[in-house]
């Protein structure tokens, strides 16, 4: 294995959360607590899934981690004070048909949008990366669904999802929802 291979991760998990603090930091804090990712030194990446990356589930992924650690993640963050107002953080995932060829991930973070919404866009981010990448052509107008059926029938993409966290802001401090896919290199 070369020096290089060491740094591309094999594996990665999908999480999110969401925290309510009258400080900004504090509920941020308090959303990657329940996304249970607070105990990391989290460094953001952007939205490359690795060939032969494996999807784990998020308890399995977190046995691998320790205090402390620096750990890659691509993260979509959404924080407000406006009360009722809702908020949602989602990371859209597109995974090619050859598992030699990278894949993508989205960060979005919206207001007024609903899991079902956000978690569609995000979805469409993501696939429209990778479409792109692949050379497939596409109208951007397109609704979400028919570019879904497009890319599928295709051959070229796999699949697609979403790991999305929504929320009403509360009215006494801030409310911060967090969406994370986390990457593991062992």
């Amino acid at each position: 294995m070369s020096n290089h291979a060491a740094y591309v991760p094999k594996r990665m998990f999908f999480t999110h959360g969401v925290g309510h603090h009258r400080e900004e930091l504090r509920s941020f804090e308090m959303a990657l607590r329940d996304a249970q990712i607070e105990r990391y030194n989290l460094v953001h990446v952007s939205s490359i899934l690795p060939p032969h990356c494996k999807i784990i589930p998020r308890a399995e992924g977190l046995k691998c981690l320790f205090p402390g650690q620096i750990v890659f993640c691509v993260m979509a963050r959404s924080s407000t004070n406006e009360a009722r107002r809702l908020l949602a953080s989602s990371i859209g995932c597109a995974i090619p048909n050859d598992p030699n060829t990278y894949g993508y991930l989205s960060e979005h973070h919206s207001f007024g949008q609903n899991e079902k919404e956000a978690g569609d866009y995000s979805e469409d981010l993501a696939a429209s990366m990778l479409a792109s990448s692949l050379g497939l052509e596409f109208d951007d107008a397109m609704a979400w669904d028919e570019k879904e059926q497009y890319w599928k029938m295709s051959g070229q993409i796999f699949r697609t999802r979403n790991e999305t966290q929504t929320a009403i802001a509360k009215g006494n401090g801030y409310t911060t929802v967090v969406s994370a896919g986390v990457l593991l290199f062992e």
